[in-house]
């Protein structure tokens, strides 16, 4: 079987898509599938182009033995909305003109939403390379952009659901990463197959056994007996990240609690300043680190705080970041109503949730977790047994890997 995962993220960059379709890619291709990929110069969270990429128009590489091609794609730190959309078209043209010529035949072509763009540029080389299509929906667009009050413009949103509905229904498969957004895409198309294809971890990889250097609270000036809450991801929109500064201003009287937020972002400009005007000294930001740093940080945390704002959209999220805590052992305290707090609060016990945007019942569920370390204790182990049995990434691809061949099968009738 012939894949190409079409992706506008990828490694070298950091983040959910880009981990969760390399994990992916690396065992489908263990399982005797020619993999390839077909992305865009890393450039992701910073938007700015990678050092050894920048000014060139198409690069071929291999890593960890996949095939990948990169095309060109423009960049801004510049927020608006004609700048997102040049970004997004921009790497749309540039991998169906690099599609076309450096690409050969292919069984199925896979491709990655957000951004919903990408998908003109799937629908055109999975009917020139004759491939089946699967439409990967990570994030539900464009409802999303209108309830995060990113796009504004009705006849954009009008154009983009229509896209939406086309490469829909022009797809052998649609996959969802959540129940929710595999229930809304079932809801609105009855008659097509629609798949769960959630996320998971690398168990092996987050091992608690490791030996590692753990130097991160020495080298940053934290004492061992400090009580720290940590986020790691995205600092962006969608996570509503204000409510942690808020949780810590009220909580900056107990000198052992300190927050550490990890990662790049639009927002991050915005909750510095946020930090310098309410005069908040607990609260700590680093830069993104690469995965393979992400377990020794973790391990050094008492906690970790996974919020998302309050929208009815974010009932059926599920951030990626919850699964590599669970694996190490870490109890969350999870911002999120819906499926994630039914799944890892609910059924798998592996911590506490608050209200999102709340930041005073944030502070009551850190309070919990303080004042009862042996039950949040509990709530890891509880965490690493959940992710094992229910999201083990091997377990994913190799469900994966069956349905990918029934539509090989089906396609050879």
């Amino acid at each position: 079987m012939k894949l190409l995962i079409l992706t506008q993220y990828f490694p070298p960059e950091v983040g959910a898509p880009q981990n969760r379709l390399f994990e992916l890619a690396l065992r489908l291709k263990k399982k005797g599938i020619d993999v390839e990929v077909l992305t865009a110069m890393p450039n992701y969270p910073k938007m700015e182009i990678m050092e050894g990429y920048k000014g060139k128009n198409y690069v071929e590489q291999e890593i960890e033995g996949l095939k990948v091609k990169r095309t060109r794609i423009y960049v801004s730190k510049d927020k608006t909305i004609v700048k997102r959309l040049r970004n997004y078209f921009s790497f749309m043209f540039s991998s169906l003109w690099y599609g076309i010529w450096k690409v050969g035949r292919k069984d199925v072509l896979m491709v990655e939403s957000p951004p919903l763009f990408l998908g003109i540029t799937a629908f055109i080389l999975s009917r020139l390379k004759g491939a089946k299509m699967v439409f990967n929906v990570s994030d539900l667009w464009p409802e999303s952009a209108e309830k995060l009050d990113i796009i504004h413009n009705k006849f954009l949103l009008r154009m983009a659901t229509l896209l939406e509905e086309f490469l829909y229904k022009k797809s052998a498969l649609v996959s969802g990463q959540t129940q929710g957004i595999v229930k809304n895409i079932k809801t609105r198309f009855p008659n097509k197959r629609v798949y769960w294809l959630k996320n998971g971890v690398d168990i092996n990889f987050y091992d608690v056994n490791k030996q590692l250097n753990l130097s991160f609270r020495k080298s940053n000036g934290f004492k061992e007996d400090d009580f720290i809450l940590f986020y790691g991801g995205i600092i962006g929109y969608a996570q509503g990240l204000e409510v942690i500064l808020k949780a810590a201003k009220s909580l900056e009287k107990n000198n052992k609690m300190k927050f550490v937020l990890l990662g790049s972002g639009p927002e991050k400009e915005r909750l510095l300043n946020m930090k310098e005007d309410m005069k908040i000294n607990n609260v700590f930001f680093f830069d993104a680190v690469a995965k393979s740093k992400m377990q020794e940080i973790i391990m050094e945390m008492n906690a970790t705080i996974i919020p998302l704002k309050r929208l009815d959209l974010f009932k059926g999220a599920i951030p990626s970041k919850i699964f590599e805590n669970l694996a190490l052992k870490k109890p969350i305290i999870l911002g999120l109503e819906g499926e994630a707090k039914e799944l890892f609060i609910e059924q798998g016990k592996c911590g506490v949730s608050f209200i999102p945007e709340d930041s005073e019942d944030l502070v009551d569920k850190i309070e919990y977790i303080y004042n009862n370390k042996e039950k949040a204790q509990q709530m890891g182990e509880n965490g690493l047994i959940y992710a094992r049995d229910n999201f083990n990434r091997d377990t994913i691809a190799e469900d994966f890997y069956v349905v990918l061949q029934s539509i090989i099968d089906k396609k050879k009738e």
